[in-house]
């Protein structure tokens, strides 16, 4: 899954990338109120979250989210706040929040609030999931084959969440990198090839039907035999 972080501390914002992409996270930083307001305007279906700070250059927390509700954008906004009173929550949550962290919070308790927003009936994905002969355990990240448990790394699952999202659609490689990877990040083309070799290999499972097709000069599909014929 993968987060927009907009904060205009670095080292928070930093510390913040950190502890999301441990938890198998890509994540993207903007510290602009404004320009965070056009990148989720041209690519709020990139994100499944926006972790959104209240004080921001240009635009502050509450303004934005209540811009981005008014324009139709849906994205789940977990807010990080310095403020504690009970009026103010009440403001941020009328704005538009699905929920918020207090200053200071623990790592555990901010992905905890993350994977909940997640979980919502709005929310992209099911917190189990299951296409073809693959079943994934969201809150977990567990993956199951033809009902034998595989273990996966942080980056092999994010890039088979993806594709369970979309079953028989065609991911250009672009596509895939920044969904898996730092938005700005120059993914070399050979690292994603060796993650979808390696997940061939673990889809390699009896009984399991479903696999990664290649799709010449242009990224990968997944195929799910008994969706198709």
């Amino acid at each position: 899954m993968r987060l927009l972080i907009v904060e205009d501390e670095p080292a928070l914002a930093q510390n913040l990338k950190k502890i999301l992409e441990t938890k198998g996270f890509a994540t993207d930083w903007l510290s602009d109120g404004e320009k965070a307001r056009n990148r989720i305007l041209m690519y709020h279906k990139e994100y499944d979250a926006i972790i959104l700070d209240l004080g921001l250059p240009n635009l502050d927390g509450v303004a934005l989210t209540t811009m981005l509700r008014a324009e139709g954008i849906k994205t789940p906004i977990v807010i990080v706040t310095g403020r504690s009173e009970t009026k103010d929550k009440v403001t941020l949550l009328n704005a538009g929040a699905d929920d918020y962290v207090v200053k200071p919070f623990s790592p555990a308790e901010l992905v905890a609030r993350i994977e909940s927003v997640l979980r919502r009936p709005s929310a992209a994905i099911n917190v189990v999931h299951t296409v073809g002969d693959i079943t994934i355990d969201t809150a977990a990240h567990r993956m199951t084959v033809a009902g034998v448990e595989v273990p996966l790394t942080l980056k092999e699952y994010s890039l088979l969440e993806c594709f369970l999202r979309r079953p028989g659609e065609v991911f250009t490689r672009e596509e895939l990198c920044n969904q898996v990877w730092d938005f700005d990040a120059m993914t070399l083309s050979n690292v994603l090839d060796v993650h979808m070799k390696n997940l061939r290999k673990k889809l390699q499972v009896p009984g399991n039907n479903t696999r990664f097709e290649t799709v010449r000069g242009v990224g990968y599909r997944f195929v799910v035999p008994a969706a198709i014929h």
